[in-house]
């Protein structure tokens, strides 16, 4: 059986980048995205409709997200779907559906933040996750967990 899970957005940040790290020490951030399409209804009136995406950013991106992007930040992010499960403070079993960032690119004009970026280039690639982790299997199935309380609190 053949699958493909890959991708692309282009769009801008609703937030700042939220920047934590695993027990193990390994950074990773939450990029919050608005992708807005633009269409025209039967009645050929222009409509627009916003879609709000989590894009995770592992790793040395993460960091580099956090220090060179801003809310507002455009930015194009390559990845692939991955959901996660789990349960929350309460017991109720809680899901969700996010982009695994392998790739973001800094979409800024010219002289604004992502400008600053570091000289070499503009696009930061993401190191390889490990599926499994073999110390502790269970740390960062937790720190998510608490992570996405945190997020859903508010």
């Amino acid at each position: 059986m053949a699958s493909y899970n890959k991708v692309l957005l282009m769009g801008n940040l609703t937030k700042d980048p939220e920047l934590r790290y695993t027990p193990q020490g390994t950074a990773v951030a939450n990029l919050r995205l608005a992708v807005n399409r633009k269409y025209r209804n039967k009645d050929q009136e222009l409509k627009e409709e916003v879609c709000f995406i989590t894009a995770v950013v592992w790793n040395k991106q993460a960091e580099t997200c956090n220090q060179y992007l801003h809310k507002g930040s455009s930015v194009f992010v390559e990845g692939r779907l991955q959901s996660r499960s789990w349960e929350d403070n309460t017991g109720a079993k809680r899901s969700v559906i996010e982009v695994r960032a392998e790739r973001v690119q800094f979409m800024g004009a010219p002289g604004g933040p992502a400008a600053k970026a570091p000289e070499q280039s503009n696009q930061v690639h993401a190191q390889a996750m490990p599926e499994v982790l073999a110390e502790e299997p269970t740390s960062e199935s937790t720190w998510l967990a608490e992570s996405e309380d945190e997020a859903h609190e508010g």
